[in-house]
C-alpha cells in the first residue's frame, strides 16, 4: 500500500477511535461526572448509588421529623449506673436540621442532634453504649481513638456484622485510662453517613494539663445543598461542600462563646469532617496542650494561632483572652467562612465569636 493510502486509513481510525476515547475521559473514576458546581445549584441528573461504592444521591426526608431551629448538637448525654456498668442510650435516625435560619438540611443524626450527644466518661469505667438503628440501612458506631476490644471497635466484618435497620446493639468496654479528646462516628458506608453528620464528642475526662476556666468541644462539619437537596460531601465536582458548620451551625447561627479578661479557655478541636480546616483564632496566640486524646508534655508545647485540623485528628488548645472584644475563631481556608460564598457581617460558615468583656 502506498504511503497517502495508509496515512488515510490511519486517520479514519483515529476520527472513529476519537469519539469513544473522549466519551471515556469525560467521566471519573466513580461514573458519570456531575455537572460543574459552579453552575448555579445544578447536580447529576441521576445521582445513583453506585458510583464505585459511593452512595451520592439526596437524603430523603419525606417522613423525618424537624429539629426545632433553636436546636443544639453536643448535648451532654445521660447515663445510669447500673450494677456498676454506666449505660448510654443512643439512637441514629433521619432528622431535619436546621444550620442557618433559613438553610435546612438532611441529617442522618444521634438522637435527632448534628453533631451527636457528648459522651463524658471516666478512667477505668464500665461503660454500655446501647444503640438502636433507626436509618433505613445498615450502621456501626466506631470508637475513634480509644484502645478498646477488637470486637467493640465498630467496624464490620462477616463475624461483626453491621447494625441492620430496626436493629439494635450494645457496645461494652472499659473505658481506657487515658483521659482526653476522642469522638465516636459511624464506620460504615462512612463517606455518605459521617459526612451528613452521625459523629459526636467522646470526652474521657481528668484534669486539664493547665488550669482553665471553662472548655468547648468544637466539631467541624461541611455540608451540600442544591436545590433545596442535602448530598453527602465528597471531594469532586459537584459534591464539594457550599456551607461549613462548627458544632452543627454555621455563622451567624454559630453559638456565641462569653469570657471575661483573664479567662483560660480550652477548646477540644475535632475533625469530624471529610476535609481539612486550618483552624484560626483572633487576639493572641493558643498553647496546644493535647494531640489526639494524649497530652503534650510541658517542655513540648508550642503556641501557635492556627492548627491545621485533619480528619480525626483532635487539638486541644487553650487561648487566654488578654483583651476585651469580640473575637473570632473561624477556618481560615477563606471560601469556608462563607455560606454558598456569600458573607455577612463579613463572615459565615465555620465562624464563632468569642465575646470577652473587661
Amino acid at each position: 500500500m502506498s504511503p497517502a493510502p495508509l496515512f488515510a486509513v490511519v486517520v479514519a481510525g483515529l476520527i472513529a477511535v476519537v469519539p469513544t476515547f473522549a466519551q471515556t475521559m469525560g467521566h471519573s473514576r466513580h461514573g458519570a461526572r456531575p455537572a460543574d458546581p459552579h453552575a448555579g445549584h445544578a447536580m447529576p441528573a441521576a445521582a445513583a448509588p453506585a458510583h464505585g461504592g459511593h452512595d451520592m444521591s439526596p437524603v430523603d426526608v419525606t417522613n423525618a421529623p424537624r429539629a426545632p431551629v433553636s436546636a443544639r448538637g453536643g448535648q451532654e448525654l445521660e447515663s445510669q449506673l447500673v450494677d456498676g456498668v454506666r449505660h448510654f442510650d443512643l439512637f441514629t435516625g433521619l432528622v431535619r436540621w436546621t444550620i442557618l435560619p433559613d438553610i435546612e438540611v438532611g441529617a442522618y443524626a444521634y438522637n435527632l442532634q448534628v453533631p451527636g450527644p457528648t459522651i463524658r466518661v471516666k478512667p477505668g469505667e464500665r461503660v454500655r453504649i446501647n444503640v438502636a438503628n433507626r436509618l433505613p440501612e445498615p450502621t456501626t458506631i466506631h470508637w475513634h481513638g480509644l484502645d478498646v476490644p477488637y470486637e467493640q471497635d465498630g467496624v464490620h466484618d462477616a463475624k461483626l456484622p453491621p447494625i441492620a435497620p430496626g436493629g439494635t446493639h450494645a457496645y461494652a468496654f472499659i473505658v481506657p485510662a487515658t483521659p482526653g479528646t476522642f469522638f465516636y462516628h459511624t464506620h460504615f458506608a462512612a463517606d455518605r453517613q459521617q459526612a451528613l453528620g452521625l459523629y459526636g464528642a467522646f470526652v474521657i475526662e481528668g484534669p486539664p494539663p493547665v488550669p482553665v476556666t471553662s472548655e468547648h468541644v468544637i466539631m467541624l462539619g461541611e455540608w451540600r445543598v442544591a436545590d433545596g437537596k442535602t448530598y453527602p460531601t465528597m471531594a469532586m465536582d459537584g459534591f464539594l461542600p457550599n456551607y461549613f458548620t462548627l458544632n452543627g451551625k454555621s455563622f451567624p447561627a454559630t453559638e456565641t462563646i462569653k469570657a471575661k479578661v483573664g479567662d483560660r479557655l480550652l477548646f477540644r478541636l475535632i475533625g469530624s469532617g471529610q476535609f481539612i480546616h486550618p483552624i484560626h483564632i483572633h487576639g493572641g496566640a493558643f498553647e496546644v496542650v493535647a494531640t489526639d486524646g494524649h497530652a503534650v508534655p510541658a517542655g513540648a508545647r508550642i503556641k501557635k494561632d492556627t492548627v491545621l485540623v485533619g480528619p480525626g485528628e483532635r487539638y486541644d488548645v487553650v487561648w487566654t483572652a488578654s483583651r476585651p472584644g469580640k473575637w473570632m475563631l473561624h477556618c481560615h481556608i477563606n471560601h469556608h467562612v462563607t455560606n454558598d460564598g456569600a458573607e455577612v457581617d463579613g463572615a459565615g460558615g465555620m465562624t464563632i465569636i468569642i465575646d470577652v468583656s473587661g
